[in-house]
């Protein structure tokens, strides 16, 4: 589902599929006909089962703060189409897009590929269009066989990798490493974050088959606690407090700085460091109104990514949660992990197709004091127990739907 696409596709008369079609092919033909624009993108290509959004938020904070142009095409869209192609901070305007739909049409790709592969050729022709210096790119769903893999980046990016989407990336940690270092390219460094053992080993041996260099963070690279932190890797930094909060976020900005430094960029310290600082992305531990956060933790790996950091910034307290969330995910594991900081559990339904039922959330949550409420949106954000922090989490769609009850 992207919001607004269909508005395009009527009014440039050109249709795609909704359906979920891993391959390559299509979109392959597609930047043919094209006359491949994605050939001439300084690209960083990253994929990961979280992670990648605030990566590349932090990638393309540094970037903009070192006065280097930047283009982002990024999943999914947190409103609508418009924000999921960037062209230096700016969500695309519709007359730029519009521009892209008609490039696309003319090119004869009408009934040629899905909905995602249609975005993503819209994605690269305005990069190709525009110029921007840098791309940066987020994979859709794995990596092998995402329809934006059809680039040669200068480097790539594994954030993380855990158990999610598993119809289609398989149930087990080492299928799916499989998928998502399919990225990987000859002579094209591979900078990943903090790998399960399963996981690194995958890594390791594609990079090896591929004749890529591959940094793991840990081994190759790390951010060292403290106060300031410092970023030990290709370059030693010094960092100061950063706006997205969390361990993890740590180590995604070491990440971050480490595939810029390894795609050959040049960049002036203190650009790192205000890039690093000052980066935000919605919906990531992101405080709306006093006391009540937002974060998208829909799977059990983020949802452990946020105890800790509730544990982090709040120590030794209890928050009220408030949940929705899609049907195909790991619903009793992912809240498993959020039980231990939780003072209570509320859920809710919101209107978006696939969304698990608040009742449905209520029978497999393992905690006792939980409810389903049918409050308006408003209530269910803003009042609060003046003792407790209340974090809403799960789904972007449900966020989403929160986020204009506050604005």
């Amino acid at each position: 589902m992207i919001p607004k696409l269909d508005e395009y596709k009527k009014r440039e008369r050109i249709t795609s599929d909704d359906e979920i079609k891993p391959g390559l092919a299509a979109i392959e033909h597609a930047m043919h006909v094209l006359g491949s624009p994605q050939v001439n993108l300084r690209a960083i290509h990253v994929a990961g089962t979280n992670g990648k959004g605030s990566t590349i938020c932090f990638m393309e904070s540094i970037l903009r703060e070192a006065g280097i142009s930047t283009g982002v095409f990024a999943s999914p869209a947190m409103v609508d189409i418009h924000d999921q192609i960037r062209i230096d901070g700016q969500n695309i305007s519709e007359a730029q897009l519009t521009t892209s739909f008609q490039t696309l049409k003319d090119a004869g790709l009408d009934g040629k590929l899905t909905d995602f592969e249609l975005l993503t050729a819209a994605a690269y022709v305005t990069f190709n269009r525009l110029k921007p210096n840098v791309v940066l790119i987020e994979c859709g769903m794995g990596g092998r066989f995402d329809s934006t893999n059809v680039i040669t980046p200068v480097a790539t990016v594994i954030s993380s990798i855990a158990k999610d989407h598993v119809g289609f990336l398989g149930d087990s940690i080492e299928q799916i490493a499989w998928h998502k270092t399919g990225i990987f390219k000859k002579g094209v460094p591979a900078v990943c974050g903090q790998l399960l053992e399963e996981a690194e080993k995958v890594a390791e041996k594609v990079a090896a088959e591929v004749g890529s260099e591959i940094l793991i963070y840990g081994q190759d690279f790390r951010m060292k606690e403290g106060t300031p932190e410092q970023f030990q890797g290709s370059l030693q930094l010094a960092l100061p407090n950063r706006k997205m909060k969390g361990p993890h976020q740590a180590i995604n900005a070491a990440v971050a700085i480490e595939a810029l430094l390894k795609a050959g960029l040049h960049l002036p310290a203190e650009a790192i460091q205000t890039g690093i600082a000052n980066a935000q992305l919605s919906y990531r531990f992101e405080e709306v109104a006093p006391g009540v956060f937002f974060d998208g933790a829909h799977n059990p790996a983020a949802a452990v990514m946020l105890r800790r950091t509730i544990q982090e910034q709040f120590p030794g307290e209890k928050v009220d949660f408030v949940i929705g969330m899609m049907a195909n995910k790991e619903i009793n594991a992912t809240l498993n992990e959020l039980i231990p900081v939780a003072q209570s559990f509320t859920f809710l339904d919101f209107e978006v197709p696939g969304a698990a039922s608040a009742q449905s959330l209520y029978e497999q949550c393992e905690f006792g004091n939980k409810k389903v409420t049918k409050e308006d949106y408003a209530s269910i954000i803003l009042s609060k127990d003046l003792l407790r922090k209340k974090i809403v989490s799960g789904s972007l769609y449900l966020l989403n739907s929160l986020r204009t009850h506050i604005l």
